[in-house]
């Protein structure tokens, strides 16, 4: 770069001259005035500044450190009375501070937009906390005031249901223990006259016995109490919905189970007939069956046992189903509570993101603010351009080396010596000022 600049204020052969031929004062060099453009007499001059201050300290380099300060004021001052020129520089300053300026109206309502957003999912995450509380408080209160939640439920339905299963469990154990012994007693046993009728009906073995003597009397005897636990379920099922079609069925169930525990019972009463006849007792049939205690004895010991377990066995099907309406209601309003509670937490996150994206929001606003206080200093300040204040600053020094060539009665090897001194003596002005730069496009802020 150092040579460049040499070149630039490379000298034509002039001669030298003695100080006694030519004043200082008198410049051997004339300029032509007519057709100047107002840029080329400025830098005539700069020129002429330049020579004539080099004349009057004899081109010394450590005055034009101090001259090339005044040269820089004085372009300062020239520049900022160029209102037109400022205005074209300091235009695109002023576009830019208007787009900032636009974007900060932009980004205060996108801010103002997202606080009332956040507002309102703060709202939602209150009102969706007061509907878990109104659920809690619901599935606490349901069991024992249903009516008052709208839920068509009978109040202490759970110790209705409870009392019957506990009822159902004796009468169970009470038609297995019957029905397996009738039932061994009616088709497989053989009675003894030694042994009473009603051991001769109940016998405590008889399970065993059935075993004992084959798997299908052993099957028979042990599955036929559930035909009659099935019957005591179809009392249930039919009596469940109330339609004449199912009264019907419910009708002939209780025949059938009727005739079947009659058939039980004279088979039993038929056997005990024939071990304690005699010669003149007549052949055992219907009529006689229905004049013997045993036959109806036998008859209602399952009969009326299995219609009372159906009949029990219903209502604790109804007070299930009544308590399974409150635990249905409940289990509605703990998925509503935890539907509400994963809403929560989706807008806790939202919240989140909004906080996040308003704080980098503000950032940007502070930042932009800051960005149009530094456009408003330099639109308010006095824009440099780099090229023109090197320009004529070079146009200054060329005019003081200038004079230094003509005037100054030294050896050449002592001239050039000078002239390296005030090109140095020049870049440093260059750096002090910060135009010593190779962007052409690159200004300076003076504050003036």
């Amino acid at each position: 770069m150092t040579t460049n600049i040499k070149n630039l204020f490379k000298l034509k052969s002039i001669p030298i001259e003695t100080q006694e031929e030519k004043e200082p004062e008198v410049l051997k060099t004339e300029f032509d005035t007519n057709g100047e453009s107002p840029e080329e007499s400025r830098k005539r001059t700069y020129h002429e500044s330049g020579y004539r201050d080099s004349s009057r300290t004899n081109g010394n380099h450590a005055t034009l450190s101090i001259c090339l300060d005044a040269v820089y004021s004085k372009f300062q001052n020239e520049e900022k009375e160029m209102v037109e020129k400022q205005q074209k520089l300091k235009e695109s300053y002023v576009n830019e501070q208007k787009n900032k300026e636009t974007e900060i109206k932009a980004l205060t309502v996108s801010v103002e937009t997202k606080e009332d957003q956040l507002k309102n999912k703060n709202k939602e995450i209150e009102n969706h906390q007061n509907q878990i509380q109104v659920l809690k408080a619901e599935i606490n209160d349901l069991p024992r005031n249903p009516e008052r939640h709208n839920v068509k439920a009978t109040k202490g339905a759970s110790t209705k249901f409870w009392i019957g299963a506990i009822l159902l469990v004796p009468i169970t154990l009470y038609l297995l223990t019957f029905y397996i012994s009738t039932s061994y007693s009616a088709f497989f046993k053989s009675f003894d006259a030694k042994v009473t009728v009603i051991q001769s009906v109940l016998d405590a073995r008889a399970w065993e016995r059935a075993w004992s003597e084959g798997f299908i009397e052993g099957a028979f005897v042990s599955f036929i109490p559930f035909v009659f636990l099935g019957l005591g379920f179809l009392i249930h099922m039919f009596n469940e919905t109330k339609t004449w079609v199912n009264y019907v069925k419910l009708g002939l169930l209780f025949i059938v189970t009727f005739i079947f525990d009659a058939i039980l019972a004279y088979q039993i009463e038929s056997k005990l007939y024939e071990l304690n006849k005699t010669f003149n007792s007549p052949p055992f049939d219907l009529k006689i069956a229905f004049t013997t205690i045993q036959f109806w004895g036998i008859i209602f010991a399952g009969f009326i046992v299995y219609i009372i377990w159906g009949l029990v066995f219903d209502f604790v099907m109804k007070e299930h189903k009544e308590k399974d309406k409150i635990k249905n209601e409940q289990e509605i309003r703990q998925k509503n509570v935890l539907f509400l509670l994963e809403k929560i937490d989706v807008l806790k996150k939202e919240i989140e993101e909004i906080l996040a994206n308003i704080g980098s929001t503000k950032e940007i606003v502070i930042k932009t603010r800051g960005r149009i206080e530094e456009l408003q200093n330099i639109i308010d300040g006095v824009i440099i351009p780099t090229k023109d204040y090197k320009l004529y600053a070079s146009e200054y020094v060329q005019g003081w080396i200038t004079f230094i060539g003509e005037k100054i009665a030294v050896s050449r090897t002592e001239k050039q010596t000078m002239i390296d001194s005030c090109i140095e003596t020049y870049n440093k002005n260059l750096e002090v000022v910060g135009a010593n730069s190779e962007n052409q496009n690159l200004v300076y802020l003076s504050s003036l």
